[in-house]
């Protein structure tokens, strides 16, 4: 499958400008990434990434909130903003024709936020409210509880949003202080995709972002690989959430590729293992599914579930004998293909979009350092071996690293639940 080539050129400064062009592309897509989150702060500002990323939507030095919308609507587009735990990034997606708009807005909010004590204050309330409905949602709520569990200790375990006794705290000069330190060279890298002008794309950044200097890069402890951990926490839902899972290290391509394989394998689709061995054949679950995530220098692989107490142990035990059923058995036949032509399908209706596009050329970039092409994607899936997932599964699925994390009503029994006797 053929795809459009992926581009790094760079400004006169040196800001890493990516793009991919796509010729018959109706929309076009401009990303800013910026290289701090939530793994970057500190005591006193836990939380402060996220809220500086909603407060300058607010008002620029030249546009309010309901200007932006205006223009950026009238043009056909969105513009929009996401807080990782290592990176923000700020995007707007327009019509082809219309894409000097979506670069002019993007630029304007990430170089030129007014940052007042006023919008500061009114963004706050929004975010509590944010804070309070993921916790709300049991079903979301225990993916970040899985890793503030795995990486507990290490800032990877931080949650992106912080919490409402770290938030309330935060003023307009935290959050200005924080922009002035780190918005800008080295810390930006400029994202673009689909039907666009490449030469444009670099004068804006050049015009727009050149003359951004950030004093503070941020220094990173690579977390430890933990060990075991079973841990619960009380919720008032009907369903218990179970997060069930690994940690890998930093791994190079290949092996990330390997170990998503090796995911897919587990719990990708309605014909993996996990679905079919907890839920179709055992009915122990209502929703189950496997994946693996990298940040730059440490991941993992992990099952979610959702079920009710009375499942919850049997669950826990089944879908252990699925883990060490692959580790002991091998791949059935034909297995691995289909498992690999579900990922590359996912993959080609993923690039389909403009927004998955910028997106993924972003995280690639800002996470490992390299952005990759669609035909590159899926040439190294293609790649992936039976040796490979075998390899991956030997070295990552181990029970002295299995992690469990239990949310909802648990009783004693799924309290005392012992995980060591569970066997991967």
């Amino acid at each position: 499958m053929q795809s459009n080539p992926v581009e790094v050129r760079k400004t006169s400064a040196g800001i890493p400008v990516v793009t991919e062009y796509v010729p018959n592309s109706a929309s076009a897509g401009f990303l800013v990434g910026v290289r701090t989150g939530s793994r970057d702060e500190y005591d006193g500002i836990f939380g402060l990434s996220h809220l500086l990323e909603h407060t300058v939507f607010r008002e620029t030095k030249t546009r309010n909130s309901f200007d932006m919308a205006k223009e950026m609507e009238g043009a056909g587009g969105e513009l929009n903003a996401f807080t990782g735990k290592e990176m923000t990034g700020y995007y707007g997606i327009t019509l082809s024709e219309t894409a000097d708009v979506a670069m002019k807005l993007v630029g304007d909010i990430v170089a030129n936020p007014l940052i007042s004590e006023k919008d500061t204050a009114l963004e706050k309330e929004i975010v509590l409210q944010e804070l309070s409905m993921v916790k709300s949602e049991p079903e979301s709520y225990v993916h970040d509880l899985f890793e503030e569990n795995l990486w507990a200790g290490n800032e990877l375990g931080r949650d992106e949003g912080g919490s409402e006794e770290t938030v309330i705290p935060l003023t307009h000069e935290d959050l200005r202080k924080y922009y002035g330190e780190r918005y800008g060279r080295p810390n930006l890298a400029v994202f673009a995709t689909g039907n666009f002008d490449g030469d444009e794309v670099v004068k804006w950044a050049e015009e727009t972002f050149d003359g951004m200097g950030a004093p503070v890069v941020n220094k990173r402890c690579t977390p430890e690989m933990p060990g075991a951990k079973y841990t619960c926490t009380d919720h008032n839902s009907e369903h218990i959430n179970v997060g069930f899972g690994f940690p890998t290290p930093a791994m190079e391509t290949s092996e990330r590729t390997a170990v998503a394989v090796l995911a897919a394998v587990m719990g990708a689709g309605t014909s993996s293992r996990l679905f079919q061995n907890v839920r179709e054949k055992n009915a122990l679950v209502y929703s189950i599914y496997c994946t693996s995530h990298q940040y730059s220098d440490a991941g993992y692989v992990a099952s979610y579930m959702s079920c009710t107490s009375k499942n919850v142990l049997k669950a826990f035990r089944e879908t252990a004998s699925s883990f060490s059923g692959l580790r002991k058995e091998g791949l059935e036949k034909g297995e691995l293909q289909r498992t690999k032509n579900l990922l590359k399908g996912a993959l080609a209706r993923g690039a389909e979009t403009t927004d998955n596009r910028v997106y993924n050329l972003c995280v690639g970039y800002m996470a490992h350092g390299s952005a990759s092409s669609l035909s590159e994607r899926l040439a190294r899936i293609d790649a992936v071996t039976e040796d490979d997932v075998m390899a991956a599964a030997e070295k990552y699925l181990r029970a002295d690293r299995l992690n469990i994390t239990v949310l909802g009503r648990c009783g004693k029994t799924i309290q005392s639940f012992d995980a060591s006797s569970l066997e991967i």
